[in-house]
C-alpha cells in the first residue's frame, strides 16, 4: 500500500515576498523622506533669497506690505518697475539658454512631468524661472512665493530620482513626493500636499506613491515646524459653528464660484492684453511698473497678500477696507500675472476668498441680526476654500487647505458645501481651471509647447 500523502509537504507553498521587493520598497521610503528635508530646505532657502531682495530694493526686510508702507508711492513704483524689468530680461536671456541645452529634458512643469511619468524636468528652464520668480516677488509683484518654492521642491526631487538606485514607477513616485512635500511645507499644510498630488497629478490612482507622499509630505512639514514655527500658516481666533453657518455657506458658495470665475476672466484677459507687447522685459516691466501705481494708493496689494489675509482673518477689518482690498488685489494679481511674472496665484486666491467671504458676512450683519448673518471670521474661512475651489476645480484640495492652514476643522461641513458650490457655480460659467499647474497658473509657448506651469 502506497502510503499515505503527507497533507504539509504537499500542500502548495504560501507566497512570499521577494526580499528585494522588500529591499526596494524601504530604499523608495528612504528617497521619499529625503525628498521631504530636500523641499524644507528648499522653502527656507527661497525665502532667505526673497528677503535678501527685498532688502536690495528697499532697504528693508521684513514682509512687503510692511516694508511698502514704510517707503514713498515713487520709491514703490520704481522698485516694481525695475523689478519687472530685470525679471523679464532674466526670463529671456533664461529662455534662450535652456533652447541651446540638452534636448532629453522636455518638461518644464512639473504636474505634466508627473502626470507623465517623466522625471526629467528641464534643469536650465527651472534655474531661470526661479532667478526670475525671485525679482519679480522680491519687488512686490502681486503673486504668490509658493509656487516657485514648489518648482524647486519638484526639481530637487526630480535629481533625487535621478540618481537614487530606483526603477520606473518609483521614480516618479519622488518627484510626486517632491510636489507634495514643497506645499506641505510651504503652506504648512501635509495633508493638503498629498490631496493636490492624488486630486490634480495622479488622479488617485497611483497606490505606488500614496505611502511614499504620506511620508515626504509629513517629514517636510515636521522639518519646516522645526526650522521655522510649529504653527498654523494663518493663526487665528477659533470660530464657534452655528447652525446659520450652513447658510453663510451656501451663500459663501454662491458669491465665491462668481468671484473665482471673475479672477479666472481677469488673468485671461491680462494674459491676452500684454501678449501685444513683443518684449518680454518690456511687458514685466509695464506690469510692475502697473502694480506700482496701485501699490502707491493701497500698499497692501505689493506681495502674496498672507499678512493681509492674516489681519482679515482676526475679524476686526471694516469692509469698505476689505472690500476696497478685494478689487485692487483682483487687479494686480491679474496684471502681475498677465505680464508673465513667474510667481503664484495660490495665497492671492486665498487672499479673494478671505475677502470676500468677510466682505459677504459683514454686509449681511448691517441687513439681518449679526448672530443669523454669522461671523466674519468664518465666513473668511469658507471663503478662502470656496474660491480656490472655483479656480482650481479641485475641491477636495481646496477644503484640507483652507482648514488646514487655518487650524478650524470645525468649521469641515460648512466649507465642504460653500466649495462644492463654487466649483459648480464656476465649473457652470464654463471657467478654465487652472489645472495644468494650480499653484502658478502660467502660460507662455517654450520651444513649440506650451508650458502651463
Amino acid at each position: 500500500m502506497a502510503p499515505a500523502p503527507d497533507p504539509v509537504g504537499d500542500a502548495e507553498p504560501e507566497p512570499s515576498r521577494p526580499r528585494g521587493s522588500v529591499v526596494r520598497t524601504v530604499e523608495l521610503w528612504m528617497a521619499a523622506a529625503f525628498a521631504g528635508l530636500l523641499a524644507a530646505a528648499a522653502v527656507v532657502g527661497f525665502r532667505t533669497l526673497i528677503d535678501a531682495v527685498e532688502w536690495v530694493a528697499t532697504g528693508r526686510t521684513g514682509g512687503l506690505v510692511a516694508v511698502a508702507k514704510t517707503i514713498g508711492p515713487w520709491h514703490r513704483v520704481l522698485v516694481g518697475t525695475l523689478g519687472g524689468l530685470g525679471a523679464g530680461l532674466v526670463l529671456q536671456w533664461g529662455l534662450r539658454w535652456a533652447a541651446h541645452g540638452p534636448r532629453g529634458t522636455r518638461h518644464i512643469d512639473y504636474i505634466d512631468a508627473a502626470r507623465h511619468t517623466d522625471v526629467a524636468l528641464n534643469d536650465r528652464t527651472t534655474l531661470a524661472r526661479s532667478l526670475s520668480a525671485l525679482l519679480s516677488v522680491g519687488t512686490g509683484a502681486s503673486i504668490g512665493r509658493e509656487g516657485p518654492m514648489v518648482q524647486v521642491s519638484a526639481w530637487l526631487a526630480s535629481w533625487l530620482a535621478r540618481i537614487a538606485p530606483l526603477k520606473g514607477d518609483q521614480c516618479n513616485a519622488v518627484l510626486v513626493c517632491g510636489i507634495a512635500a514643497g506645499i506641505g511645507s510651504a503652506y504648512h499644510a501635509p495633508i493638503a500636499g498629498v490631496v493636490f498630488v492624488l486630486e490634480l497629478a495622479l488622479g488617485f490612482l497611483a497606490t505606488h506613491a500614496v505611502a511614499p507622499v504620506l511620508i515626504a509630505s509629513a517629514v517636510s512639514s515636521a522639518a519646516i515646524y522645526w526650522m521655522v514655527e510649529p504653527r498654523p500658516l494663518f493663526v487665528m481666533p477659533a470660530v464657534t459653528l452655528i447652525p446659520m453657518s450652513l447658510g453663510t455657506a451656501m451663500a459663501a458658495g454662491v458669491l465665491c464660484g462668481v468671484l473665482g470665475w471673475m479672477l479666472l476672466a481677469m488673468l485671461e484677459g491680462a494674459r491676452a492684453g500684454f501678449a501685444r507687447i513683443a518684449s518680454l522685459p518690456l511687458r514685466l516691466g509695464v506690469g510692475g511698473a502697473m502694480v506700482g501705481v496701485l501699490s502707491a494708493a493701497v500698499p497692501e496689494v505689493w506681495g502674496n497678500g498672507y499678512s493681509v489675509v492674516s489681519e482679515i482673518l482676526q475679524g476686526s477689518s471694516p469692509w469698505e477696507w476689505v472690500a476696497l482690498l478685494l478689487v485692487a488685489k483682483m487687479a494686480a494679481t491679474a496684471v502681475s500675472t498677465g505680464s508673465g511674472a513667474i510667481g503664484g496665484v495660490f495665497t492671492p486666491t486665498l487672499f479673494v476668498g478671505a475677502a470676500g467671504g468677510c466682505v459677504m458676512a459683514q454686509l449681511a450683519s448691517v441687513w439681518l441680526d449679526p448672530a443669523i448673518a454669522g461671523d466674519p471670521r468664518a465666513a473668511a474661512v469658507i471663503g478662502m476654500a470656496a474660491v480656490l475651489a472655483a479656480v482650481t476645480h479641485a475641491p477636495l484640495m481646496a477644503i484640507v487647505m483652507a482648514l488646514e492652514t487655518t487650524n478650524q476643522f470645525q468649521l469641515t461641513v460648512p466649507v465642504m458645501l460653500a466649495s462644492g458650490l463654487a466649483y459648480a457655480v464656476s465649473n457652470g460659467f464654463g471657467a478654465r481651471p487652472l489645472y495644468g499647474n494650480p499653484i502658478e497658473g502660467f502660460r507662455t509657448k517654450v520651444g513649440g509647447r506650451v508650458d502651463t506651469s
